[in-house]
């Protein structure tokens, strides 16, 4: 677990949480810090753990937007009461969010490289290269016996 990731991100998510919902809506302090906490938790675990390492930085962007949407509008609904549409101020923080994603899952992809965790995958049938090369061990062999082909002397 990446403590400093987690940290941007919950930075990143209670700025535009507290920046949307706090403008909009009469909330308290509390309930705002509880929607963006459990969000970041959420889309952190889902998104950036599970569904990053197996499917890679664009689906697992597209679904941080739709976790972090649905998780802002439930969370919403329960945790701040009002008669105003919730939904259309949890796609703009949603959308808000699914542009900081691409820099975190950049920097976490870099950190597993350089950290070393990253585990070793086959690469896909098309991307298998073959190498072909001049010499092979019979030429050796050849050159070796007969001193005109000998490029050692």
């Amino acid at each position: 677990m990446n403590l400093k990731v987690l940290g941007i991100k919950l930075i990143a998510t209670t700025i535009i949480v507290f920046s949307i919902f706090g403008i909009f809506y009469d909330v308290s302090f509390f309930n705002l810090f509880l929607v963006s906490i459990l969000t970041t938790a959420i889309t952190y675990i889902i998104g950036d753990l599970f569904i990053l390492g197996r499917f890679g930085s664009v689906v697992a962007s597209i679904s941080d937007f739709f976790l972090a949407f649905i998780t802002l509008a439930t969370l919403s609904y329960f945790l701040i009461e009002t008669m105003m549409p919730i939904v259309a101020a949890s796609l703009f923080a949603a959308f808000f969010l699914s542009l900081v994603e691409p820099f975190l899952h950049a920097y976490m992809q870099e950190q597993d490289v350089s950290e070393g965790q990253r585990e070793y995958r086959t690469p896909p049938v098309g991307d298998l290269q073959y190498e072909f090369s001049e010499e092979t061990e019979a030429q050796s062999i050849n050159r070796k016996q007969d001193p005109k082909r000998d490029n050692t002397k």
